[in-house]
């Protein structure tokens, strides 16, 4: 059995256990989920400030995640919040669903673009966007103004919101859609009905991507920016 480890970076119990349900239904088999979330932190991360704050506490869980078994972590956070940094000081390999959102993308179509939550987050994401060699691909990250924690309250009419923005993506040329956060998991497949072009949820091609990695035995290069930390103490 392979255990990938699925880190909630936030500390909202209802998001991880929306975020398990996903990585639960992408998983094959032989894969077993071990989900978890920051013991301290913010509630909800939107934009570098609450990211900051979110690491040590992400970096603490994916440890214990380690300690328990897991053959390969994924971060659950399309900010791919601390992603190098895990990617040091942890032995198993170690995917973000931002990162894994736009690889999957790029494998179904020219051209993909991004709709997240709030405007804070587009400067995060783009940057990412160019560190991953996407920026040719990717036509747009566009903010639908909804807060992480609000996009489950009927109110907000967030489905909807979403939809009016892939249509504008469309509009400008994107030909697959990557959702820019964990929480927007659930709307993944009736948009992808509604407007007839993949609608890529990052937690699932996270897991299943994660899922390869500790099939193959696969192992983080120690050579550069993902060399061994020699302060790994104080995370303890």
């Amino acid at each position: 059995m392979i255990r990938v480890a699925v880190t909630n970076p936030n500390t909202t119990a209802s998001m991880t256990e929306g975020i398990a349900r996903a990585a639960r239904a992408a998983a094959a088999p032989d894969v077993e989920i071990l989900a978890g979330q920051s013991a301290q932190g913010p509630e909800a991360i939107e934009g570098p400030f609450d990211g900051a704050l979110a690491v040590p506490g992400m970096l603490a869980q994916m440890r214990r995640a380690e300690l328990e078994g897991a053959g390969a972590h994924v971060i659950a956070c399309f900010d791919d919040t601390g992603l190098d940094a895990a990617r040091a000081c942890l032995s198993a390999p170690v995917v973000g669903i931002g990162e894994a959102g736009m690889h999957i993308a790029a494998l179904l179509a020219h051209r993909f673009a991004v709709v997240t939550t709030l405007s804070r987050s587009v400067p995060v994401i783009s940057d990412n966007v160019r560190r991953y060699g996407f920026a040719e691909r990717c036509s747009a990250v566009l903010a639908s103004d909804i807060p992480v924690l609000a996009l489950h309250d009927p109110a907000t009419g967030a489905g909807d919101v979403i939809s009016q923005h892939i249509e504008q993506a469309l509009k400008q040329g994107a030909e697959a859609i990557v959702l820019g956060c964990a929480g927007m998991t659930d709307f993944a497949r009736a948009l992808e009905q509604r407007h007839g072009v993949p609608v890529i949820e990052g937690v699932g091609a996270a897991v299943g991507l994660a899922s390869q990695l500790a099939r193959q035995g696969a192992q983080t290069s120690r050579i550069g920016v993902w060399a061994r930390p020699t302060r790994l103490s104080l995370l303890d």
